[in-house]
C-alpha cells in the first residue's frame, strides 16, 4: 500500500463510522470462515453457511472499497 494510502485508511479509520464498522464486519467474517475451514469435514449446512459468509465477506470488502475511493475522489477534488 502507498504511504498516502495508507494514512487515507488510517484517516477513515479514525473519522468514518461506517467505513470502520465495515472493515470490522469484513475481518470478522475471515475469522469465521477460517474457521469453518480448518475442519476436516464441513458438513452440508458447514458449505453453506461457509458461502453465505463468503458472500457477507465479499459485499462488506466492496463497500470499505466504495469509501476509500469516495475518499480518494474527495481528496483528489480538493487539490
Amino acid at each position: 500500500m502507498k504511504e498516502k494510502h495508507i494514512a487515507l485508511v488510517e484517516r477513515l479509520r479514525r473519522e468514518n463510522d461506517e467505513y470502520l464498522t465495515w472493515e470490522e464486519k469484513h475481518d470478522k467474517l475471515e475469522r469465521e470462515i477460517r474457521s469453518l475451514n480448518r475442519k476436516h469435514v464441513l458438513t452440508p449446512e458447514d458449505e453453506v453457511l461457509r458461502k453465505n459468509l463468503q458472500k457477507e465477506k465479499l459485499l462488506a470488502k466492496d463497500m470499505v472499497i466504495k469509501i476509500l475511493r469516495e475518499a480518494e475522489n474527495k481528496v483528489k477534488d480538493k487539490k
